[in-house]
């Protein structure tokens, strides 16, 4: 299929050289899908039907057989051998059971090993004489080891998962799961079939995943080329509204009042704020005539404007066109015939320029951001009777900027710049957006990503267990009404398939503290002796024992991430170059010589390694502001291992670990 593509000789099949630059890039995109993925068969399963798909089910009639992989592989006749997992006729290899086969009568599962074709299994869905059963292959392919970036999880999808990954386009999901329930593998492979199944409309729209931080998203990044789909693009939040560079920081106190949704009410005060009523009719001569609109219909149009509540800068550009038809009135009130170009050239006049600049001043968002930071006077007079005293006294600088480039603008800063550049114009809305780690993300964020997706979808991923972050969404409903789609549906992963169940409930003590109510994740992962907890005498063999840990750890096939307090990375990075230990930062990419990533408490989450070591979960919990933010960041940790975890401590574990 690769070789067709790279022989077609498009150079005599379009009109002119836009077309042809236009189809050679779409070309290009088509082969680079059709690459080769070292390891990565092209078929995982098989589907006999009873009967043809959409056939009667009459006596007699002959079945079908379908083999089912990555993407849809055809001969050099055209015709289907491997029809793509997204197909409807696909869609039993997930859903079908004995108890509801689906008109299977068998499905295959194919192993592999490096690439090789190993071993294979059938279920029997139609015959009742077979019991049903665990699939051997699918946990082994669930619990193989990880090298390397995230992978898909076509051949293993479950069927809670597939009801997900399938839902429509029209409407958004929010996914709420727990560490190993899989929920980012759902939300990328929903974006997939969405892509199959809607390709022309999102082709047009655009699609985006939104990570928390580039680490993740590198982890990421290979799963959707390895289902042949290249056009969807990948950012943080941060990278979302990068209006300003961002050089300072925020106490915690400061950023949770900047993050909060009332801040929107507060910026629409401040941008509606230029709009100053006339007072001054407006005259505009034209040859030998003049003509005159007085303060009191101007104000009117201002009104109206105004009234209608549309983006400041849509505003401002109706601005001139209404002054102008009020002049037209008088034209045509005096006999002439004026047509649309006089109008255009009515509202180019410099007296009615000079009017509107009077009326409706154009406002760029860093500076007036920069103001309300700046200017308690100002800040006041539009946060009064929204933000207390003593929030406004926590957002105003202590040395305020003299300019937007010299200004050290914090992240939570950039939201309120993004908001305010959106009241000024409307931001562009993409088809649909992915939101993962949503957890962590302020009622301000929400909103910035809700802007993004106005016109379009969304699927939003999360654990509120995991929220690290003091603003921490407490509830999906809320997080999805700051999103603008209060209408999502709910769905609630519990099943976990990835961390084994020792660990998931070692970790689950947490949960009556960090997210009260919250069901545990229930693995289905049995694995004995997955979890150490080891304790040394004093502080200066912490070190030692970690690096210990990880030489066992290293003994085993697999990545290892060696997971610590932000404040403890140094020491352990110096123990490890120390000892020869060579060892990667959270988002390189593992290889078979150097498995070891060294990876701070901050940036662990949604990360996965096979084997984890734990340095010091005092260290982890003291780091952040407040226990329960703590209690969280352990947690994430804590969840990060799929085959083992260590944890090493000289301090007193937090007591509900004891």
């Amino acid at each position: 299929m690769r070789e067709d593509a790279e022989a077609l000789d498009i150079r005599d099949v379009t009109a002119n050289w836009v077309n042809a630059a236009v189809l050679e890039r779409q070309l290009d995109e088509r082969i680079k899908s059709l690459a080769d993925l070292a390891h990565t068969p092209l078929f995982f399963g098989r589907l006999d039907y009873l009967h043809a798909p959409g056939a009667e089910q009459a006596e007699g009639a002959e079945g079908e057989q379908f083999y089912i992989g990555r993407r849809h592989v055809h001969d050099a006749d055209g015709d289907p051998m491997v029809i793509d997992w997204r197909a409807p006729v696909s869609q039993p290899f997930y859903r079908a059971s004995k108890k509801d086969p689906m008109d299977i009568g068998l499905r295959r599962r194919f192993g592999y090993t490096a690439g090789d074709l190993t071993a294979y299994e059938d279920e029997h869905l139609s015959d009742p004489g077979e019991a049903e059963r665990t699939s051997k292959l699918l946990q082994r392919e669930i619990e193989r080891p990880r090298v390397g970036p995230m992978r898909d999880i076509v051949a293993t999808i479950q069927p809670e998962q597939d009801e997900i990954v399938r839902s429509g386009l029209s409407g958004s999901v929010c996914v709420q799961g727990g560490p190993g329930t899989g929920k980012t593998a759902v939300g990328l492979h929903r974006v997939a079939y969405l892509l199959y199944a809607h390709r022309e409309r999102l082709a047009r729209t655009g699609t985006l995943v939104i990570g928390p931080n580039a680490s993740f998203l590198h982890y990421i990044e290979q799963v959707l080329p390895a289902l042949g789909e290249l056009e969807v693009k990948q950012a943080t939040v941060d990278d979302l509204v990068a209006h300003v560079e961002v050089r300072g920081t925020d106490e915690a106190a400061t950023a949770l009042v900047k993050g909060d949704a009332r801040m929107a009410e507060v910026l629409r005060n401040a941008v509606r704020s230029h709009v100053t009523l006339p007072t001054e009719p407006v005259v505009v001569v034209r040859g030998s005539r003049r003509w005159r609109v007085p303060a009191y219909e101007l104000e009117e149009i201002v009104q109206e404007l105004l009234a209608r509540d549309i983006r400041y800068g849509a505003a401002r550009d109706a601005l001139p066109q209404r002054i102008a038809h009020a002049v037209l009135v008088r034209m045509e009130q005096a006999g002439e015939a004026p047509d649309d170009r006089v109008q255009d050239a009515v509202a180019r006049n410099p007296a009615v320029k000079a009017a509107v600049k009077a009326v409706w001043p154009p406002v760029e968002p860093a500076k007036l951001v920069l103001r309300l930071l700046s200017d308690a006077d100002f800040l006041a007079a539009h946060a009064g009777g929204i933000l207390s005293e003593e929030e406004q006294k926590a957002v105003l600088w202590a040395k305020p900027a003299r300019s937007v480039k010299s200004a050290k603008w914090s992240a939570a800063d950039a939201v309120l710049i993004d908001e305010a550049a959106d009241l000024v114009a409307r931001t562009h809305s993409l088809g649909h957006v992915v939101l993962d780690e949503a957890q962590d993300l302020s009622p301000m964020q929400y909103r910035a990503v809700g802007r993004r997706c106005t016109t379009g979808s969304a699927t939003v991923l999360g654990d509120l267990a995991q929220g690290t972050t003091p603003w921490a969404t407490r509830s999906w409903d809320e997080a999805l009404r700051h999103l603008g789609k209060e209408q999502a549906v709910v769905e609630e992963l519990t099943a976990g398939f990835r961390v084994p169940r020792e660990v998931i409930a070692y970790a689950s003590r947490l949960l009556p503290d960090i997210a009260p109510g919250l069901a545990a994740v229930e693995s289905v992962r049995e694995s004995p002796g997955s979890l150490a907890v080891r304790r040394v005498a004093r502080g200066e063999e912490l070190d030692a024992a970690c690096l210990e840990a990880c030489a066992e750890s290293l003994r085993q096939e697999g990545s290892i991430g060696l997971i610590a307090a932000d404040a403890r990375i140094p020491s352990l990075a110096g123990a490890l170059s120390a000892a020869g230990v060579t060892y990667l930062s959270p988002g390189e990419e593992t290889t078979p010589d150097t498995r070891l990533t060294l990876v701070p408490a901050s940036l662990a989450k949604g990360l996965e390694y096979d084997y984890v070591v734990l340095d010091e979960p005092a260290a982890v919990v003291g780091g952040e502001p407040d226990e329960r933010t703590g209690l969280r960041r352990l947690y994430v940790a804590l969840t990060r291992a799929v085959s083992g975890l260590t944890v090493v401590h000289a301090a007193d574990l937090p007591g509900q670990l004891t």
